[in-house]
């Protein structure tokens, strides 16, 4: 990768550092390990790294003694994102100590301040394993009448000792008592395929666990404590140099050696594995977070695998399942990672929801080639008012390109590209006669910006498309600059969620802008910055933001994200996913409009009546009253909320959540037609087959979900009606 190459993917860092959350503290700093001594090479890179933010980046802020204070602090967030391991005393003594002068140390290349936090830290984690496990020796009380808060993001740090010892064995107890739970569904799945065999469709899908919860946790506080003590100073120092990068945004990182070549690694499953991109969760880091899924990869054929769902469980072919709580992005990269043909099976959830509910899914490892993939085009054939309307649908998993063919001098022809994909698909769907265009970017993370730009010539006549600013304030703008050519312009609607991101937005944006079709679905991600890869630092890599993209009317889509038209149901909400979650974004902003012609076909008072109308469809709508009441149930699983250190009502609140749940999916089946399921068990047992049953269909012969499918007739049945009232 060029180190001037632009990232426009809506994930720009795929992978993270280890980050411990769950830690002790004592009061007493003499057990700190020694701190390391810098090597030059390190303190040249620290002295790289600031002076880039100093200079380079987007945001025109000193590394300043205001800086410092906010570097500090991003520092003990990144260390103590639940604020469970510093005192507020510690807070206090660092801060008093380096506040003012810590971004000055790290132009001088000193790291001396970051490496003897991190070092209280080291000893704070250590002393928090020692007392857990200790405790786990004893007679751990899981019927108590105490509660716990577990999301404490936003919470005061301990002020004493006692606090912290009280809240860490109340955590220790609650984890528990969420490995007895899930143990527990799944004895009552066994049971199911155990009594009824054809549950699971001729697989093989028993768990049989035979670890009791007790030596599960201790094995990931075993398994947490090795990894602490195997982290290495180059990993160290990426700790705090990368502190210092998310203070200006969070799409500037910096990675050590060993990071950078985990970015390969990852490049590497990319083309061998199941094609995925992970880093830890930020609220909760022994948990790892799949960002985005790779077009074309195992796991996104599968099409039970998601942006978003955390990786709790790991098992290779024929092997038991592995419990990689705690596992650093390396150690489930390792796992995952295999000979093509080999299977892996990986066990998923989504976040705020019960163990109970994770996803078990077999995928085969390939090679991972894009010309499988791609943009899949089709015709539905859709009732509309005594008539049928065929509807063409352009899914769009990303704005791909082959840019080492590009680099290579190789011709058009001879690699593949979003804009040719689009451009053969849309004569396709003209040639069969469609009466409207759905174009489907949910969930695409993004891509080449010259590739949304010529996407976006095929449907405008002429003009602008997007507006680049770089630090210095200059602006430059991408036109439609294929002559005037128009390959569409018939009706048109654009599909968005709040996982479509970056050349997603600004191709959302410029139909919206022109006025050449309706924007359904959900607010966009809200990523509308641009990155440039530095490889010249002495050690490792770097991110650093350099420009911000904008509308052709002007306005920013950073952090506000792309505001559809007509709402639909939002599969996402009360999830912490998106821009507006992050720490430090770059703020919403506008520049001067770009001189375009807009098609005005869509007043407000019209956008009004459609909302309106779709609103009231969606309340009667079997899928999207299902989707609709997931959001109620998920709100009932609230980590800022206090829960019950008592297996009995968490027993109970996770029943009422399976009848919940239950009833939900059981309501939507007799609405449909379906028989219901008679129980929870049976239930889960009969998803986890069908989940595997799908898995080995091949992409274009899956069946599309009807939840999914409910979003683009939606979009289609609202572009005929904008049509019908013009």
């Amino acid at each position: 990768m060029s180190k001037r190459q632009y990232l426009l993917s809506g994930i720009a860092t795929a992978v993270a550092g280890v980050i411990f959350a769950q830690s002790y503290v004592t009061v007493a700093s003499a057990a700190d390990q020694a701190a390391f001594e810098p090597t030059p090479a390190q303190r040249i890179t620290a002295r790289q790294v600031a002076l880039l933010l100093d200079r380079a980046h987007y945001v025109d802020a000193r590394m300043d003694a205001q800086m410092s204070q906010k570097i500090l602090a991003m520092y003990f967030d990144k260390l103590d994102p639940n604020r469970t391991l510093f005192l507020q005393s510690d807070i206090d003594e660092f801060t008093a100590k380096y506040g003012n002068n810590y971004a000055q140390r790290l132009l001088r290349g000193d790291l001396s301040a970051g490496i003897e936090i991190f070092e209280r830290y080291r000893t704070r984690s250590n002393e928090y394993y020692d007392v857990a496990k200790t405790y786990l020796a004893g007679d751990v009380n899981l019927y108590t009448d105490k509660t716990i808060v577990i999301d404490r993001e936003d919470a005061p740090r301990f002020g004493s000792k006692e606090e912290q010892v009280a809240y860490w064995q109340n955590q220790t107890a609650y984890s528990l008592i969420g490995i007895t739970l899930n143990q527990e569904d799944d004895k009552a799945k066994d049971q199911a395929y155990l009594n009824n065999p054809e549950l699971s469709r001729g697989q093989d899908l028993v768990k049989a666990e035979s670890r009791t919860p007790t030596e599960i946790l201790l094995n990931r506080l075993n398994r947490q404590q090795e990894q602490l003590a195997r982290l290495k100073n180059d990993e160290i120092m990426e700790y705090i140099l990368d502190a210092a990068t998310t203070t200006y945004d969070p799409h500037s990182n910096y990675f050590a050696p060993v990071q950078a070549q985990d970015m390969q690694i990852q490049s590497s499953l990319q083309l061998e594995g199941i094609g995925v991109s992970i880093r830890p969760d930020r609220k909760n880091p022994d948990y790892i977070r799949i960002t985005s899924l790779v077009d074309g990869g195992p796991a996104a054929k599968s099409g039970q695998v998601r942006a978003n769902d955390l990786i709790i469980g790991v098992a290779q072919d024929g092997e038991p399942m592995v419990d990689t709580v705690g596992y650093t992005t390396r150690e489930i990269v390792a796992l995952i990672r295999g000979k093509r043909g080999t299977n892996v099976t990986i066990k998923v959830k989504q976040p705020n929801t019960p163990d109970s509910q994770a996803r078990t899914v077999t995928l085969t490892r390939d090679v991972i080639q894009q010309e499988e993939s791609g943009v899949q085009h089709r015709v539905i054939e859709m009732p509309y008012e005594g008539s049928t309307k065929r509807v063409g649908v352009l899914e769009i998993p990303s704005f791909y390109l082959n840019f080492q063919a590009r680099r290579a001098g190789l011709s058009d022809e001879e690699y593949r590209s979003v804009s040719k994909d689009t451009e053969k698909a849309l004569k396709d769907l003209v040639a069969q006669g469609i009466d409207g265009l759905v174009v489907d970017l949910r969930n695409n993370p993004g891509g080449s910006l010259d590739e949304v730009a010529k996407m976006l010539g095929l449907f405008i006549k002429e003009g602008p498309v997007v507006q680049i600013q770089d630090n210095q304030g200059k602006v430059r703008i991408y036109r439609d600059s294929d002559g005037g050519k128009q390959l569409y312009n018939g009706d048109m609607s654009v599909l968005i969620n709040l996982g479509s991101a970056s050349a997603s937005e600004i191709f959302a944006a410029a139909i919206q802008d022109y006025g050449l079709g309706l924007v359904v679905g959900n607010t966009t991600t809200g990523k509308g910055s641009a990155q440039a890869q530095r490889d010249d630092v002495a050690l490792g890599s770097m991110t650093i933001t350099q420009n911000k993209f904008y509308r052709v009317n002007g306005g920013s889509t950073q952090n506000k994200g792309v505001v559809p038209d007509v709402e639909l149901v939002n599969i996402y909400q009360g999830m912490e996913f998106g821009e507006r979650e992050y720490k430090n974004p770059l703020p919403w902003d506008t520049i001067d409009s770009t001189n375009y012609t807009a098609a005005g076909k869509y007043s407000q008072s019209l956008i009004d009546t459609l909302q309106a109308q779709s609103k009231a469809r969606q309340a009667t709508d079997p899928q999207f009253v299902y989707l609709g009441k997931l959001n109620e149930i998920r709100a009932l699983d609230d980590d800022k909320k206090p829960a019950d250190i008592n297996l009995d009502k968490r027993r109970t609140q996770a029943k009422l959540i399976e009848n919940e749940t239950l009833a939900a999916e059981n309501a939507r089946r007799q609405a449909t037609g379906e028989a219901p399921y008679t129980d929870w068990s049976t239930y889960q047992a009969h998803l986890d087959a069908i989940s595997e049953e799908r898995g080995a269909m091949k992409e274009n012969e899956r069946p599309k979900l009807p939840e999914s499918e409910a979003y683009v007739l939606e979009t289609a049945r609202l572009m005929f009606d904008a049509k019908k009232a013009q």
